[in-house]
Formats: structure tokens, sequence, C-alpha cells
């Protein structure tokens, strides 16, 4: 148990201190000071409340107005003080722990776009599932939560320093009973229910998010599904998915709210007699007055709620504990593909910078390195001439332009490139962004300084010349890729290329779902333009658009021939 809980700490520790001692860690820890002052003086007046509340029970007991009045006085004089202590004391707590969430949220969005980090995760990797709800919902959770736990302990020192003395005077027998009995129970919680309830916790993060993530891909492909007429399948596939996440639950209330809270209550409710009970003789023969019976009550209460933290927030503890563990395993491998050493187990293919497009002896495998797509590739491509790529489907054309763009490296070989920001890529299904359609115009670029006619001119090049006032201008914001064919999104799509005048364009069936007229008047834009391009297509329409064309077999084979 003390290895699984220096592990959790380890993990929690490599996360934690990205923000404690960044560059925000002056404000941070500034909060964090002032938090501490506002505990201390709201636990303080929590104390004086208490002894306040144990006088007006005696005054009441001795029939005497005047001092139940004093006492009450002296009661709501303290508590026009503690109260926006209190408030105060809340607030600058979710302050600081929506600063930490900025900041941390910030740090891993950086290194999920640094290194294609998402790509990997996407395509490769199978064990960090659900990474939008890791960053989104994970670091919440730990920001707000580890605040919470870090302040509930400091608080719970506190308070056992403070109501442990009101107690001593009152019978030192309650503090020596009262530390055993939560030591006991807090092993006996931990030990029995610990490792359970973090491993069903993690099981449901994971199947709930599953679940959402199959919801939202019918969404986004529900035209296709549609068109399959698949909607017995996906619902009945949606169903197995939700049954996991129903089953899990079930485990989850078994072991939390049944086995765990028959525990708990029976745990929590035993100290409030306890008091009672030790202080009775002594009010009996008339050493202590009524009032200490509650007065000891509540300070008992105070002091076990303090002792007892883990036991008591068990449940939400087990539900963080589970959270830090999706979260570290995603900064463990953001943090292997931003530190990866040069030394490779495997052969990878060389990629260097320069003016020019030129593959030299290029054998291209597949991630896995289970399958061979091409060998001993060889190509230099001239300025502003059109290379166009063909070959029966899976042969490895679109593999070709992946290793290009540094998406894949599996294999042998150099590929001699400019630099990624001198070329752009046009997949078959374009990227439609979250935005205006002027931002659509300008991607990959975010901030680009074109007049409004420049882009009214190129929607009509590329034959969307009512685009923009159908939708009401070039500031209108819509689901583009809801609104828009896939002919339209290819034509706007194009657009981005007379636009940004890459160096190199390469095109992955960029035209498929156009008429030959209108993929004709697109490439004759592009011919008529500074760019050299490649070309992925199956049409032998294409062919007069380039000057060479590269034919890929399935048996790893290749020719490169003159377009005549």
């Amino acid at each position: 148990m003390n290895r699984f809980n220096f592990q959790v700490f380890k993990r929690f520790w490599a996360i934690a201190k990205l923000y404690w001692f960044g560059n925000e860690k002056k404000g941070a820890w500034t909060l964090l000071g002032l938090l501490f002052i506002l505990l201390i003086a709201y636990t303080l007046l929590s104390v004086k409340l208490t002894e306040e509340q144990g006088n007006i029970i005696s005054s009441l007991s001795a029939k005497s107005p005047e001092r139940f009045w004093t006492t009450i006085k002296i009661f709501l004089g303290i508590l026009i003080v503690y109260v926006p202590l209190f408030a105060g004391f809340n607030y600058v707590q979710y302050r600081l722990g929506n600063y930490w969430r900025r900041w941390l949220t910030q740090n891993f969005l950086g290194r999920y776009f640094s290194n294609r980090a998402f790509y990997e995760l996407g395509n490769f990797n199978t064990n960090i599932d659900n990474p939008d709800q890791r960053i989104s919902e994970d670091i919440k959770g730990f920001t707000q939560d580890s605040l919470v736990f870090l302040l509930v302990i400091i608080n719970s020192i506190f308070q056992v320093a403070a109501f442990s003395f009101v107690l001593w005077k009152i019978s030192p027998n309650l503090v020596w009973l009262l530390v055993g009995y939560a030591l006991v129970g807090t092993i006996f919680a931990t030990g029995v229910f610990g490792k359970k309830l973090v491993k069903v916790n993690f099981d449901q993060l994971k199947k709930e998010a599953n679940f959402r993530f199959g919801l939202v891909r019918i969404r986004e492909n529900s035209e296709s599904i549609a068109f399959y007429q698949g909607e017995n399948q996906e619902n009945n596939k949606l169903k197995q998915i939700f049954h996991e996440v129903f089953e899990n639950f079930n485990l989850l209330i078994l072991w939390q709210e049944l086995y765990f809270g028959l525990f708990v209550n029976t745990y929590e409710f035993i100290p409030y007699i306890i008091p009672a009970i030790v202080v009775a003789p002594s009010v009996f023969d008339g050493t202590f007055e009524v009032g200490k019976v509650t007065e000891a009550q509540i300070a008992f209460a105070r002091v076990f709620a303090s002792l007892n933290i883990i036991v008591s927030r068990f449940q939400s503890l087990t539900a963080f504990v589970a959270g830090i563990d999706r979260l570290s395993s995603l900064d463990e491998y953001l943090n292997r593909l931003e530190h990866k050493t040069t030394r490779r187990e495997r052969p990878t293919i060389d990629t260097v910078e320069d003016g020019r497009l030129a593959i030299q002896r290029l054998t291209l495998q597949t991630p896995n390195y289970q399958k061979t797509l091409v060998r001993n590739l060889s190509f230099a491509l001239e300025p502003r001439t059109g290379l166009l790529i063909m070959g029966s489907s899976g042969c490895g054309k679109s593999s070709l332009l992946r290793a290009i763009a540094g998406l894949w490296n599996s294999g042998t070989g150099v590929i001699t490139r400019p630099h990624l920001a001198q070329m752009l890529f046009l997949p078959q299904k374009p990227y439609m962004i979250l935005g205006t359609l002027r931002n659509q115009l300008i991607y990959p670029q975010a901030e680009l300084s074109i007049e409004d006619q420049q882009l009214y001119h190129v929607l009509e090049q590329v034959n969307l010349a009512d685009l923009a006032d159908r939708f009401g201008g070039l500031n209108a914001e819509q689901d583009w890729g809801d609104v828009l064919s896939l002919g339209e999104q290819q034509r706007l799509a194009f657009a981005r290329i007379l636009i940004n005048k890459p160096k190199y364009t390469i095109l992955d069936e960029a035209t498929s779902a156009l008429d030959l007229k209108n993929e004709e008047n697109l490439y004759n834009h592009l011919k008529k333009s500074e760019t050299t391009f490649i070309s992925v297509g199956h049409r032998s329409t294409l062919l007069k658009y380039h000057k060479l064309v590269l034919k890929i077999e399935n048996s790893e084979q290749w020719q490169l021939e003159q377009v005549t």
C-alpha cells in the first residue's frame, strides 16, 4: 500500500510542479499564501464560535439573561467577520484553481500539437484513449480537486491543533480516544477499499468517454450511416458500449455506496455519543456546566472530521487518483515525444530540408513495419513541374505523401524537401475549420493581410463566386463541413493554394468529387501559379496537367515516366 501511495504522489507531483515552478509561480504562490492566511483566520474564529456556542447553552442552563445576551452579541460579532472570511477563502481557492487549469491546459495543448503528437495519438497509439477528455475534464478535476485536498489537509492540521486544545482542557482522554479511533478507521478504509475503488473509478472514466466518443462519431458520420441504412448496427453497437458503462457503474455503486457506505455510516455516527459519555460524569457531579457537553461534542466533531479526511472523502479521493493516472499517462507520452532520443531501434527515413523536392532510394513501410509499400524509389522534381502518382488502392500512394509530410518515417532512404511552411497539403476530404469564411480561405494561416476584393476574386476562380453572398459575407460563421457539399469543400480548399501561394502543393485526390470541367479549371489555375505540385489520383484525365507520372504497383515496384 505504501508503494501504491508513493506512485500516486510521484505521478501527482510530476504534473503539479509544472505550474508551481513555472512562469506563473509568483502569482500562484501569492494566492496560495493568501489562502493560508484566510484559513488560519477563520480556523481561530471557528474555535471562538465553538466556545460561545457552549456559553449559550450554559447561560440558558444557569438561567442568566445578562450572560445569554452578552454571549449572543459576541457570537454575532464574530459571525460578521467569519462569514466574509469563509466566502473570500472559497473565492480565492476557485480563482487559483482556474488559473492553474488555464496554465496546465495550455501546457498540455502546446505539447499535444508539437511534434504532431495529436496525429500519433490518433493513429498509432492505442493505449491512451480519449486524449480530448483527459485535456478537458481530467485537467479540470486535477486542478480543482488538488487545491481542495491540499487545503483540506492544511485546514485539518489547524483544526486538530486548535480544537484538540479545547478538548484537552475538557478531558485528555477524549484526545487519545479520538486519535486512535480515526487512525484505525483510516487504515481499514485504505487497506480494504483503496485499490479496488481506484480501479473501478478509472474504468468508469474510460467507458464513459468511449460512449461519448461513439455518440460524437454518429453525429459526424450521420449521412454515411443513413445512406448505408446502418442505424440498427450503430444502435446495437452503442447499446453494447453503454452496457459496459452500466455494468461498471453497478460495480462502482456496489463498492462505493453499499460496502463502503455501510462502513462509513457506522464509523462516522459513533463519535456523536463518545463526548457525551466521557463528559457526562463530570456534568453529573457538578464539575462542568451542561454547555461543556455541547462544546466537547463540537470540538470532538471538528477534530474527528479533520483526522477522518481520508475516510470521509474516500469516494472523491479514489476518483481523483484515477484522474491522476489518466493525466499522468498522457503527460509521460507527450514527454517521450518531446524528448525522444536519436537512438533508433528500427530503421527510419532521413529527412533533409532544402529548397527542392527529391527522393533517394526510399523504401517505405507501414508504421508497424509489417508491410513494405514501395522499395528503392528515387526521383527529383524540377521546379514548377507536376507529378502524378497513380496505382491501385492500397499500393501506398497516400502513404508516400505522409512520408513527404513527415507523418510516417518507417523505412529507409532520404527525402529532401522544403520546410513544411513552404508546402500545402490538400487531402481528399478537406478540413473545414471552425470560423468564418475568411478563416477558411486563408487557412492554415491565422492572420493574413489580404483585400476582400482579392478573396472574392479567388472564390470566382474556383467557381464559388456566390458563396460569400449565399451565407452573409466573408465574416459569416457556419459549420462549413455540414453546409457545403464535398465538391464545394474541395474547391474551397483549392482556393487556399491560390491565396497562400505555397512553393510546393501536395494533392491527395483533391478533385475526386468534382466534374471534369471544374477539375480542368482548378488545374489550369494551378499550372499558372508558381507552385510545384504532386497529385494522387485515378482519373486518366489528370495526366494532361502533369509532366511526370509515377506508377506504384502492389508488388513494391514502381515506374516513373514522362507524360506524352
